[in-house]
């Protein structure tokens, strides 16, 4: 029986017994879009794929980011055929070499020899925390690093406890907990390059559904700071949120009631996404007509310079016992009186905005009293 073979952007590849999951293509391009702009930048593109299940990632970087040279990395060496095979004419033009090696190891042996790479492909199964550190030994200064979590359950507060184990950081349930994973992804990689004096920059902040995904910058200087680097107090009595600096922990009360807040952190309060790199990607998306790429990416551009959390319509319905309000209709009551709102990519049923959840309601019950005097 004739091996199946798959197509996803310009590559052309055999899957066989890997792992290949057709729902991430979003990601991928993504990742794509970046490292093409990258190569622009830089005239140059090294990467570094260090779990690259059935090679297509890889394979993509090389075909349509113009990658120089891909170290293609894959724990399991039983999918060594297959890889030959997705990246043979890589290989065949001396652009690429497949090892199978630990990841840790791998990154260690970068940084012996001094071999940094522009682009460091971390696409791990599970909690990211193992690689949160040793992925910089391996990584370029100005180089981009790609990091994926599936750990969904640890960094959105359903097991406190791990995510201190794994973040270093005490992880609460709430509504807006999504954010709060991608924010304890960026705040972790953030305290491990400060210890060795250096800091990251977010790029874009992404999750599927199921998926977190932060491509980071890693930068010369130290980014972290008492102003980005923080916790989130959830009020569960009123529903909203504030963010709490560390010099003020031990008085913290919600500023709408005076009572207790739920913490969360330490976690990045900074920016989720970079303006001037988004736009570029978002550029090169419509040039090279990827119209559901660039849709999104103008979701992402819109929530930039937000809050670090976002309200739920179903929080807000329930809070103010009203029926869950339309989106596009929230964010423009809020938007006609003075306060900026958005949409927000990672939950399609939510706004981010910089007022309080009792604003909402009272904005939704005018939408509604206005709804059923037009049916009457």
């Amino acid at each position: 029986m004739p091996e199946i073979y798959y197509c996803e952007g310009k590559a052309k590849f055999y899957v066989g017994k890997a792992f290949y999951n057709a729902q991430s293509k979003v990601v991928r391009d993504l990742g794509i879009l970046a490292a093409n702009i990258y190569r622009q930048n830089n005239a140059q593109l090294r990467v570094l794929d260090a779990m690259s299940g059935c090679g297509v990632r890889s394979l993509r970087y090389w075909l349509e980011s113009g990658a120089d040279w891909i170290w293609v990395n894959e724990g399991n060496p039983d999918l060594n055929s297959i890889l030959q095979q997705n990246l043979q004419e890589a290989i065949a033009q001396d652009c690429c070499q497949i090892t199978h090696q630990d990841a840790h190891r791998l990154f260690f042996d970068c940084y012996s020899r001094r071999d940094y790479y522009d682009l460091v492909d971390v696409d791990c199964f599970g909690s990211a925390a193992p690689y949160l550190s040793t992925m910089l030994w391996a990584t370029k200064i100005n180089g981009l690093m790609y990091l994926t979590s599936t750990d969904g359950r640890t960094a959105t507060g359903h097991s406190p406890q791990h995510s201190l184990q794994a973040y270093g950081a005490y992880a609460r349930s709430h509504p807006a907990a999504q954010e709060q994973a991608l924010r304890l992804l960026i705040g972790s990689v953030q305290q491990q390059a400060a210890t060795k004096g250096l800091g990251v920059k977010p790029i874009f902040s992404f999750f599927t559904g199921k998926t977190y995904r932060v491509m980071l910058r890693l930068v010369k200087n130290i980014q972290l700071t008492e102003n980005n680097y923080g916790f989130i107090g959830y009020c569960h009595h009123c529903g909203n949120y504030q963010t709490v600096s560390w010099r003020k922990l031990a008085k913290v009360t919600c500023v709408h009631d005076d009572r207790s807040l739920t913490i969360s952190g330490a976690m990045w309060l900074g920016e989720l996404h970079n303006l001037s790199m988004l736009q570029k990607m978002q550029s090169l998306a419509k040039l090279w007509n990827w119209q559901k790429i660039a849709d999104l990416i103008e979701i992402m551009l819109n929530e930039i310079n937000f809050p670090p959390y976002f309200y739920t319509l179903g929080e807000i319905g329930r809070r103010g016992k009203l029926d869950i309000p339309k989106r596009s209709q929230l964010i423009q009551a809020l938007q006609d009186n003075g306060y900026r709102a958005s949409v927000t990519h990672i939950n399609a049923q939510a706004i981010k905005t910089e007022a309080d959840l009792h604003t909402c309601i009272t904005l939704t019950r005018k939408l509604d009293c206005l709804s059923k005097l037009g049916k009457s």
